[in-house]
């Protein structure tokens, strides 16, 4: 696989002006042709009518990398770039084993390597009422898991982040049980839409954004997206996530985005999409309801949720 050069990056200013929407019966596909440093991308996921929608205009680059919630550094959103700033990110091993006939330990940068990277520009909803629409750069996660056999018994996929207070200052707080643990069913995690995102914008992730590997599972709220990953088991029981350790009451195992279920502090029906004015009415699974509703068929999401 050919490698982009920093040299051959679109600035943000031409990667807003020049991506063209075009709009099909079975969604928007997204062309990447004649982009400088895009060639090497593949924009393969074809949205249903309930994905990116024509006027799902791109969040700024600057917006995605200076306002984020990524609590092992700063509970400040506008605080973790800072806080961040030299947090190394290679080498980077990321294990992934459990209930499976293999196991596998491959380094990041390996791994970008060896897997073709896709370009998905994707809604990005968290629990607070605020949103952003970003292009993510990555591969299904499904692809990994995939390579390593998950055993019939394996129902569930648990993530864990790097727990290194000395890295990570906000770990030492213990405010929170560390590390960070989430986790997935394993139709969930299989799905084409979840995603391990390694850039966005054409570029690596930022320290800030989770680098250099996270989670993004677009229908469900932001919090499921582990950032700065280091492990994936494959297990047989639900995992017990941070946040459901930390308030049961408000944070269950799905988080799918849910307007009609509103968290015990504020209402989910509207949003706040960073970089405009006023609110917007919260789609249900953030929008890809047509794709992921499958999934929770016969289910009580009040009650599961």
């Amino acid at each position: 696989m050919t490698k982009v050069k920093s040299s051959e990056i679109t600035p943000e200013s031409l990667y807003l002006n020049r991506r063209k929407f075009m709009v099909g019966v079975g969604g928007i596909i997204l062309s990447t042709a004649g982009f400088p440093g895009c060639d090497n991308y593949k924009t393969t996921y074809e949205p249903s009518k309930g994905g990116v929608l024509p006027d799902d205009k791109l969040t700024s680059y600057k917006d995605i990398t200076t306002y984020n919630n990524f609590y092992e550094f700063s509970l400040d959103k506008e605080d973790v770039i800072f806080a961040a700033k030299d947090f190394k990110t290679s080498p980077w091993k990321l294990e992934i084993g459990g209930l499976t006939e293999k196991s596998l330990s491959i380094d990041v940068d390996d791994l970008t390597k060896i897997y073709d990277q896709e370009e998905r520009i994707y809604r990005f909803r968290c629990v607070e009422g605020w949103s952003m629409v970003i292009p993510w750069l990555g591969l299904p996660l499904a692809r990994l898991l995939k390579e390593v056999e998950p055993l019939p018994e394996a129902k569930y996929v648990q993530f864990m982040t790097l727990h290194s207070p000395s890295r990570m200052p906000n770990q030492k707080s213990r405010s929170f049980p560390w590390p960070y643990i989430e986790g997935l069913r394993i139709d969930e995690a299989m799905h084409d839409l979840t995603f391990l995102s390694t850039g966005l914008y054409g570029k690596k992730l930022m320290p800030q954004n989770g680098a250099p590997i996270r989670l993004v599972v677009p229908w469900k709220y932001g919090f499921k997206s582990i950032k700065s990953i280091v492990r994936i088991l494959l297990v047989e029981h639900m995992p017990s996530s941070l946040w459901m350790k930390v308030n049961p009451r408000e944070y269950g195992f799905y988080s799918n985005v849910n307007p009609t279920v509103d968290h015990p502090r504020w209402s989910q029906a509207s949003e706040r999409r960073i970089g405009e004015f006023g609110r917007r009415e919260t789609l249900p699974f953030n929008g890809y309801e047509e794709d992921v509703a499958d999934l929770y068929k016969g289910m009580d999401l009040k009650k599961y949720f």
